[in-house]
């Protein structure tokens, strides 16, 4: 840190020349004012992707800046005292890479609105200014619930306007190597200095709820390594249907075997990693999800969309969509909207944010694409009755998100010739009708049974598409339909 003083009580670290955490260079910024009101002072922090983030310093109030240390406290401007009015203050708390920052709320009061319009405060989970990144924003008596970053950074801004002004906050944050409170829609959890072996004697929380999702929480393990023995009396992984231990437990685990997929019965869960004193192991990866980033499509025709959309989408996010219709089927999907973050500017690839579709049920299926930025995509098919989306989104610059529809499809072989007219379709795409109930303009033109397949054949004066045979002012028109019960094939 060299010469760098860090301010515990107001959370401002200082240097000659500008400001300094965790080892990255702040500098000021010169006639830069896009968040800044004209008497607050600018300062850009370089980040990763080339991204900054903006800090608006008041130059006579002590309020905001950077923390660095492993622990401390920091609050509104005045506290215990009324804080002054039309102040903004951004505190940057910047830990250790590979650590989370662990926030939490000792006083809180500020003016009420409903909406927050006047005074408030926000927690990000990483750069502020981001929507992406906002765990939310906080007004009244009402203490924010204690946070846990995703990762080493958080931001906190506080901003009051020129009426009403209360008593403020008081917070205090720490680096937290393990354990938390995690309240996004998605996630990620992986035990201490993983993959590299996990410490002797470590107790780790992480209590998963709280936040914006809503239903049952599914957590799956991609990775899991822990000392093993009879009853898991060691190390263990254990896991509860609620906040706290009291919940009732869901399973115990140790060895190398990874756990099944787990699915909580409230919107609350809690893992819990204990090691004992010696014999350690590569530990454990998992990733949890709520209902809105994880779902299941079933019937023929359907929407989804990222979440909040048409409201800007988390940050950290894995999501996947699988739609799984009955054999025969292919899926057709249509994208309606879609703005994600834009093409790397040094691979010109869709490194940050994207959305991938694949054929079949997993990501080890067929690539049909891979998207990101701001397009209008062609209708996609797919070459199976079952197709999967899957959403990455990284930890800044979110952005709208996609609107799709989709429809379930039967593929058909159709020719003809001068006079006749053929249409086959695989018995299985249709496998729930009876023959009688597939036929072409009327009963009487029914399907037969050959093979494998529905086959329809009859004779034309002439041979076209419905556009086609208009256009030739005759009545024939050749679409396969079947009764009101049944199905129409496309």
């Amino acid at each position: 840190m060299g010469d760098t003083r860090v301010l515990q009580g107001e959370g401002v670290a200082e240097r000659s020349g500008g400001l300094q955490g965790s080892g990255v260079s702040i500098v000021p910024v010169v006639g830069w004012s896009r968040c800044c009101a004209p008497r607050l002072h600018p300062i850009r922090l370089p980040l990763e992707k080339g991204h900054h983030i903006h800090l608006c310093v008041p130059p006579g109030i002590k309020c905001g800046g950077v923390l660095s240390a492993p622990y401390g406290n920091f609050s509104s401007p005045n506290f215990p005292g009324r804080y002054p009015y039309e102040t903004e203050c951004t505190w940057l708390i910047v830990v250790a890479e590979g650590s989370s920052v662990l926030l939490s709320f000792s006083h809180f009061e500020l003016e009420y609105h409903a909406a927050c319009a006047y005074d408030y405060l926000q927690v990000y989970n990483g750069a502020a200014r981001d929507q992406g990144n906002l765990l939310g924003t906080f007004c009244g008596h009402s203490p924010p619930p204690p946070f846990s970053s995703a990762w080493h950074v958080m931001a906190v801004v506080f901003r009051s306007d020129r009426h009403v002004a209360k008593r403020g906050f008081a917070a205090a944050y720490r680096k937290d190597a393990c354990g938390g409170q995690l309240t996004g829609l998605s996630g990620e959890i992986t035990s201490p200095r993983y993959p590299e072996s996990y410490p002797n004697n470590a107790e780790c929380r992480w209590s998963i709820g709280g936040g914006s999702g809503g239903g049952p929480l599914t957590l799956v393990f991609t990775d899991f390594q822990v000392e093993g023995g009879q009853g898991c009396g060691f190390d263990y992984v254990a896991l509860f249907d609620g906040p706290t231990t009291a919940a009732p437990r869901l399973g115990r685990y140790c060895g190398s075997t990874r756990p099944p997929r787990t699915v909580s019965s409230a919107p609350h869960l809690l893992i819990l990693f204990k090691s004992d004193f010696n014999i350690g192991g590569r530990g454990f990866k998992a990733h949890f999800y709520w209902g809105e980033c994880q779902e299941v499509f079933t019937a023929v025709k359907g929407n989804l969309s990222s979440p909040r959309y048409p409201n800007f989408y988390p940050n950290n996010l894995k999501c996947q969509w699988s739609i799984q219709l009955p054999p025969g089927y292919r899926i057709k999907v249509f994208f309606l909207d879609m703005e994600l973050e834009g093409r790397s500017s040094l691979t010109g690839g869709c490194d940050y944010d994207h959305l991938a579709a694949f054929d079949g049920g997993t990501e080890n299926g067929s690539l049909l694409g891979r998207w990101c930025g701001r397009e209008s995509l062609a209708p996609i098919t797919s070459r199976s009755n079952q197709l999967l989306l899957v959403l990455h989104t990284d930890r800044n610059t979110a952005k709208r998100g996609f609107s799709i529809t989709y429809v379930g499809v039967v593929p058909m072989n159709i020719s003809c010739t001068r006079t006749d007219f053929h249409i086959q379709i695989p018995v299985q795409s249709l496998a729930q009708l009876e023959r009688n109930r597939i036929y072409l303009g009327t009963p009487s033109c029914a399907a037969q049974v050959v093979g494998r397949n529905f086959r329809i054949h009859t004779r034309f004066d002439t041979c076209g598409t419905e556009s086609q045979q208009a256009t030739r002012r005759t009545s024939t028109s050749m679409r396969c339909s079947v009764s009101r019960r049944g199905r129409k094939p496309r």
